[in-house]
């Protein structure tokens, strides 16, 4: 509905304390409206959504000044990753928020052992590098050395809710440590394992930087952590999401009866991975779906508790 003094939209009413953390999250899930002013009211923030969610409200909001559409870009840090190879339009997009310092544009997509891909530097500091902020930690990133998705941000979230005080827990494709970092808060204990050298350099530093001393980074290879370990963690962190499927029997190894499996997967059908799941032990078994990939793609999750 429009008025005089604005639109009638939904709305998140959160505490002015817990409003970045809230915009941040709102960001992540692709919800916030960044067309309307956000509103306070005594000690509240009231956020503008682009639809209804769980507790929102209706409230009436002023619109910003109309801005001019800048081209399609994705941010990770202070750096843009621009969808097109554009000079001009990297200028813009480098302008338009002070937090930017570089405007990449992929040229190859993610591939290798390493996941990674290869930039050109379109506007800006001759950099692939940055810091990324995500719920109170901070994130070294190279994006030509390591693999890394603020988009993930929400799930991180969601799975260390779910955690218990205390837990065991392996990241089993760990990165620069964002699930490890991030379930370190929660966990007694967290092995983070990656096979990428560059990555595990990030993750140290990461490590340091965010004064975690429970987290232990491995330069190893996932399919080789049973024979270290064994049966003896509670939870278990499965995020490769095209080659997943290939670790199920490490990831079953390592994981206690009644402990929980978290198995990421790019599918194109419901259910893909749920015969694969079953040929182990399993107790109980959730899918949901995290994000869209492409348009024939998504990004799901199997919550998988582990059974005798």
């Amino acid at each position: 509905m429009h008025g005089e003094d604005g639109d009638e939209i939904w709305c998140l009413r959160v505490a002015k304390k817990h409003a970045e953390e809230a915009r941040r999250d709102l960001i992540a899930r692709e919800l916030l409206d960044r067309a309307h002013r956000p509103r306070a009211e005594g000690d509240d923030l009231l956020l503008p959504l682009l639809e209804e969610t769980d507790g929102a409200e209706k409230a009436v909001f002023a619109a910003f000044p109309r801005r001019e559409e800048l081209p399609r870009h994705e941010l990770v840090g202070g750096i843009a990753i621009l969808m097109e190879e554009d000079s001009d339009e990297a200028e813009r997009v480098l302008h338009s928020r002070p937090s930017l310092h570089t405007v990449l544009y992929p040229t190859s997509p993610v591939e290798g052992e390493f996941r990674t891909r290869e930039f050109a530097i379109l506007a800006g500091e001759e950099t692939t590098r940055t810091v990324v902020t995500e719920h109170g930690h901070r994130f070294a990133v190279d994006l030509a050395h390591a693999y890394f998705s603020a988009r993930l941000s929400t799930e991180r979230q969601r799975v260390q809710s779910a955690m218990r005080e205390g837990e065991r827990v392996v990241d089993m494709f760990a990165g620069v440590g964002p699930f490890a970092i991030s379930l370190a808060d929660q966990a007694s204990l967290v092995i983070a394992a990656d096979l990428n050298p560059a990555a595990v350099s990030l993750l140290c530093e990461n490590i340091a930087m965010n004064r975690k001393k429970n987290v232990l980074p491995m330069l190893a290879d996932a399919a080789h952590l049973p024979g270290i370990f064994g049966r003896t963690f509670d939870r278990v962190i499965m995020n490769l999401p095209m080659e997943s499927s290939h670790f199920l029997s490490a990831a079953f190894a390592l994981c206690r009866p009644g402990g929980t499996i978290h198995f990421y997967a790019l599918q194109d059908e419901e259910g893909k991975y749920l015969d694969a799941i079953r040929a182990f032990p399993v107790a109980e078994v959730a899918e949901r779906q995290v994000r869209s990939y492409s348009p024939a793609e998504w990004h799901a999750v199997y919550d998988i508790v582990v059974g005798e």
